[in-house]
């Protein structure tokens, strides 16, 4: 991808100024095979709660706030397919959306032909919920509703835990005012480099609620949003980074030694690429600050550091560039790792794309 290197100042002014627009998705589902539309099939924008269904036709639309998204199309007896859109991709309202019927893959094989651990959640449960929902204040007042989908395997061999969900998980979030639909793949956890992978692709669904409720549900969701790496991504993109309370460092490599960014916006490690999309790289690990939400008594004491411990320290390890789009959504997510305080807050602290204060 070239990159148009531009001065800072010619960066701050266009995005400051940029009204947040809308634009429209739509298409149709089709089977790969026999080419009919398949009516009924699910459509949604992964991390977000906007989704359809298609109808007699296979034929969906949707509005959007510009930015980037994961468009995710299943279908029962499908493979899901998930594609990256945003406001400028080609024939955005006239998308074809082919999927392939399902067939059992090797890995799926190997799985069922392995020795499932009896009494998975009653072994596993709480160490799942720990690593996927999370052990924040919010995270406690989650529940999974259909345990009984998951699945666990332990390899000795490879001294890891992998958990598959035959059907959709459902995740309530009574913190935050969330239910989550989740098509979980595979969950993976590395006992050895205490590594946590997962993919799926999570949908988001507003709750019920009385007028109590709603209000409890702002100020959560308020509290969840600051200082959460989708107030950082949004803030580096139009240039709050000071005003929203984050600073940054950079760790060499060679000494784990941090050293202040004064300039999260030189050329080196930041540059604008077409159609108002950020890209970032950094020559070493990223050290995070955010200055105004103290960490959580349960997260300080987990990691043995003092109970006044003012701020809140995350750390980023970029395998590659990344590039963000205006709403916060960023790829390509697998070479992104979040270390200190994003690693501790996990699903029961998300929020959905299309959340605004």
């Amino acid at each position: 991808m070239q990159k148009l290197w531009l001065p800072v100042l010619a960066f701050l002014l266009p995005l400051a100024i940029c009204a947040q627009k809308n634009f429209h998705v739509g298409g149709k589902v089709i089977d790969s095979n026999s080419r009919q539309s398949l009516q009924g099939a699910s459509v949604f924008c992964q991390n977000t709660t906007i989704g359809t269904v298609t109808d007699s036709s296979g034929n969906f639309h949707m509005t959007l706030s510009n930015g980037g998204y994961d468009l995710v199309v299943s279908f029962t007896g499908y493979e899901t397919q998930s594609i990256r859109i945003n406001n400028v991709t080609p024939d955005i309202s006239n998308l074809i959306l082919e999927l392939k019927p399902k067939e059992k893959s090797l890995e799926e094989v190997s799985i069922v032909a392995s020795n499932e651990v009896k009494d998975g959640w009653t072994k596993y449960g709480q160490f799942f919920f720990d690593n996927f929902i999370g052990r924040t204040l919010n995270s406690k007042l989650c529940s999974i509703q259909n345990p009984e989908t998951l699945h666990f395997f332990f390899s000795k061999k490879k001294n890891r835990l992998k958990v598959i969900a035959k059907d959709e998980m459902i995740i309530v979030n009574k913190a935050l005012g969330y239910r989550i639909r989740y098509q979980l793949d595979s969950f993976i956890y590395e006992y050895s480099g205490d590594k946590t992978l997962y993919t799926g692709y999570p949908f988001f669904e507003e709750m019920q609620s009385t007028a109590d409720s709603l209000d409890g549900w702002r100020y959560n969701r308020a509290m969840a949003y600051k200082g959460s790496l989708l107030q950082f991504m949004r803030a580096y993109h139009d240039s709050t980074l000071n005003k929203a309370g984050f600073k940054l460092e950079i760790i060499n490599d060679n000494t784990d030694k941090a050293s202040p960014i004064y300039n999260p916006y030189d050329t080196s490690m930041f540059s604008i690429v077409e159609n108002n999309k950020a890209e970032l790289f950094f020559p070493g690990k990223l050290r995070v600050v955010y200055s105004k939400e103290k960490p959580e008594t349960a997260y300080l004491q987990a990691n043995r550091m003092p109970l006044q411990t003012p701020i809140q320290i995350s750390i980023l390890d970029l395998n590659e560039s990344i590039i963000i789009e205006e709403n916060g959504y960023y790829f390509d997510q697998k070479d992104i790792l979040t270390l200190g305080y994003w690693g501790w807050e996990k699903m029961g602290d998300f929020l959905p794309y299309d959340y605004y204060p």
